[in-house]
């Protein structure tokens, strides 16, 4: 018994630290851009490259692959997400536009456009 309680344990804490939180304004801002024809799905990757290392990338599917990991209308493959698992995204808007930010507490640097960073 002992053994079982210990395997429970220990995937509810892998699948603890593969979650990603959004913000309200951030759930609300994809609702509303996944409502066109051809939007299903909010994607969030993560690819190498960018100034620091890794950079996000926002776009949209139509459809969920295998290896994707759903949050309500946002989608995002288990590989980026093993590198921004426990982060918080959020949509700003400001005087100078609007955009999404992801607060990665991986990231040990970033660049100063905020879509590039290294952990």
């Amino acid at each position: 018994f002992a053994c079982l309680l210990h395997r429970l344990y220990t995937r509810y804490i892998s699948f603890m630290e593969k979650k990603l939180n959004f913000t309200d304004q951030a759930i609300n801002q994809i609702n509303i851009i996944t409502k066109d024809q051809g939007k299903k799905f909010f994607r969030i990757t993560v690819q190498g490259g960018g100034c620091s290392g890794f950079k996000y990338n926002f776009g949209f599917d139509t459809k969920s692959n295998d290896d994707d990991v759903i949050f309500g209308k946002a989608i995002i493959d288990k590989s980026s997400l093993d590198i921004i698992s426990g982060s918080v995204v959020d949509f700003k808007k400001e005087m100078i536009g609007e955009e999404f930010v992801i607060d990665n507490p991986k990231a040990t640097a970033s660049c100063g456009c905020g879509l590039s960073f290294s952990i």
